[in-house]
């Protein structure tokens, strides 16, 4: 029998402070966000991953001296080296044994991180994978940008992947997307090698609809990112369907990328989900990035609309462009 992986547990982490969206505001009610959890100037993105893997730790009573393999997805690194995952290691105190790399992806990299997992577990390499997401976009966007401030919270998760003898598989298939020519319409463009930070890349101007930001700002084109998301991910989802063999009714939930509700209502309504299989978990928390997934799926877990063996499909999309869906099934032993 082969060795298949699965999820053992997720935890997740918000910092204190919060920030509120005017109820007043139609806006609000469009998106469905109302309030959001948001980073202070000491706090950093590791900060809160760290937190949501000793959440996990505590909660799941698994000795962290079995992970052999620690994945981090953030776009809110620490340093530009070192890798913020050897960082992490040495905070969490897992063994110098341990694998660590970070990998650098948005609102998709969920489940990125669960096909890496799945591959090191699935061919020997690594029997116990800590995946941690967690980013602090709100450090980026300037304060009167409103475009973008009143989507985007902060956060970190934890999940715990681990490998067992089965004939199911708990994890995949994956399909997965790139399109690179939609960078430039979700983009921070000054602070890399190619724009490297000055002083007039720190100038802020507004922009005819009323938002000031700079280029070393948050810069999303919100129509172009609604239009791709309509686009490529009706694709991607019929993609997946065809991959797994099911049809809709197979699938007990539909978890996708908690981008806004405006958005993910578009979607359910052109892919013909019925609203009690679709998860919408962010009017509390907002877009927390490749956090999403994992943060709906504890609370979906947390208000049994997930019970044991149930069939899902995730998919998140967003910055690069980039798109990534999979199969997953709920293992009994869920912590």
């Amino acid at each position: 029998m082969l060795i298949k992986s699965y999820i053992q547990s997720i935890e997740y982490y918000f910092p204190q402070k919060k920030e509120y969206n005017s109820t007043e505001d139609k806006i609000t009610g469009k998106i469905g966000i109302y309030e959001r959890n948001i980073s202070t100037e000491n706090e950093i993105a590791s900060d809160f991953a760290v937190q949501a893997a000793e959440k996990l730790f505590q909660n799941s009573d698994f000795d962290k001296n079995q992970i052999d393999y620690l994945l981090y997805c953030t776009q809110s690194p620490d340093y530009i080296l070192p890798t913020t995952a050897c960082l992490i290691q040495e905070r969490l105190k897992l063994p110098t044994t341990c694998g660590a790399l970070d990998f650098n992806l948005g609102c998709s990299g969920y489940v990125y991180g669960l096909s890496l997992a799945k591959g090191l577990i699935e061919t020997g390499i690594a029997k116990n994978v800590l995946l941690l997401t967690a980013d602090t976009y709100s450090k980026y966007i300037h304060p009167q940008d409103k475009s973008v401030r009143v989507l985007f919270g902060d956060a970190g998760t934890a999940s715990l992947i681990s490998g067992m003898h089965s004939e199911t598989d708990y994890i995949g298939p994956f399909v997965f997307g790139t399109d690179g020519r939609g960078a430039n319409n979700l983009i921070i463009p000054a602070g890399g090698s190619r724009e490297p930070i000055s002083q007039e890349s720190g100038i802020a101007i507004q922009d005819s609809f009323g938002n000031t930001r700079s280029r070393q700002n948050l810069y999303m084109n919100g129509p172009e990112i609604f239009n791709f998301t309509l686009q490529e991910i009706p694709l991607a989802f019929q993609t997946l369907l065809n991959k797994s063999s099911h049809e809709i009714s197979d699938y007990d939930l539909f978890v996708f990328h908690q981008a806004n509700k405006y958005m993910l209502e578009h979607l359910r309504k052109k892919l013909k989900i019925e609203s009690e299989k679709f998860s919408i978990q962010m009017e509390d928390c907002g877009n927390t990035v490749s956090s999403t997934i994992p943060i709906a799926l504890k609370r979906e877990w947390a208000n049994q609309r997930i019970t044991l063996n149930s069939r899902m499909m995730l998919l998140g999309f967003g910055v690069g462009y980039s798109w990534a869906g999979c199969d997953i099934v709920w293992h009994e032993n869920y912590s």
